[in-house]
């Protein structure tokens, strides 16, 4: 089972210097690779209210293949590519949770780490031409799996969003100040898991429930990422809120909204 949570870890740390990381660089500058450190405090499933820190090591990538790339963007194969839009694949993941260290799920199935994996298209709304601000309209929808020797499908999560990238605010050379918002809706087979209670879990203080699928609360995201020689530093600073999500009711969610943050520093070695 080990090798399964070091993979989560993995696609988290990723994860976290996606969100960490600058603006990609114009298409004429090398691809480069680095690797560094990232603290990130994330809690155990959304609506918990207990949370842990992790210190990870993580890649700074930024490739600019003619197929595969990887950026702020994420980790990604371009399937599609023009001025305005792009297709590509997007991956996201979630780590475990051990039910007994978290007091509403206490006695209940481990949560295991997850993949999602799926298209994203990303349309950009801004003027091409602008290189210190790009405005664009990100769809991604991703199914999720989770992580051991019987993958067990975790359902699709849809998430649209505004991503708002400032190149050089403040006249600050080589520094990205970026903006994410949009809602986050969610299959009835992910509430499932994370969120309804069987009958078997029930108990007198937590209650049996069916969760459905729909809308699963809001998310507000602020980064901020520099670059000084060929050092690397970011972080970035996440609001969610649960209010109106379809699973709000469920004895599981103990929070409706929540913060979570994260820094990081990588140094970059290689140019290729």
């Amino acid at each position: 089972m080990q090798k399964y949570h070091a993979l989560c870890l993995a696609l988290l740390g990723l994860s976290g210097a996606a969100a960490l990381a600058q603006s990609s660089p114009p298409e004429n500058k090398p691809s480069e690779f680095g690797l560094g450190v990232a603290v990130l405090q994330f809690p155990a499933y959304r609506g918990s209210d207990q949370s842990s820190t992790l210190l990870l090591p993580v890649p700074y990538i930024d490739y600019r293949g003619d197929f595969f790339k990887a950026d702020r963007e994420g980790v990604r194969a371009s399937l599609f590519d023009s001025q305005r839009a792009e297709l590509s694949i997007s991956v996201s993941g979630s780590p475990p949770t051990q039910s007994d260290g978290i007091t509403l799920r206490k006695g209940m199935s481990d949560l295991k780490p997850s993949l999602e994996l799926g298209p994203q298209l990303n349309i950009l709304l801004s003027d091409p031409g602008d290189k210190t601000l790009k405005l664009k309209l990100r769809i991604p929808l991703r199914q999720g799996i989770t992580l051991q020797s019987k993958p067990q499908n975790v359902g699709l999560t849809f998430s649209p969003h505004l991503n708002l990238d400032i190149v050089n605010p403040w006249g600050l050379s080589q520094t990205n100040l970026g903006f994410i918002v949009g809602p986050i809706f969610t299959s009835k087979k992910q509430n499932d898991y994370f969120y309804t209670v069987t009958a078997a879990d029930a108990t007198a203080q937590r209650s049996a429930y069916q969760a459905g699928s729909g809308y699963a609360g809001s998310q507000f995201l602020v980064s901020l990422s520099r670059r000084v020689g060929n050092v690397w530093v970011g972080s970035y600073l996440r609001y969610d809120n649960l209010r109106g999500a379809v699973f709000a009711d469920s004895p599981l969610v103990a929070t409706r909204h929540y913060v979570t943050a994260g820094v990081a520093a990588s140094y970059i070695f290689k140019n290729f």
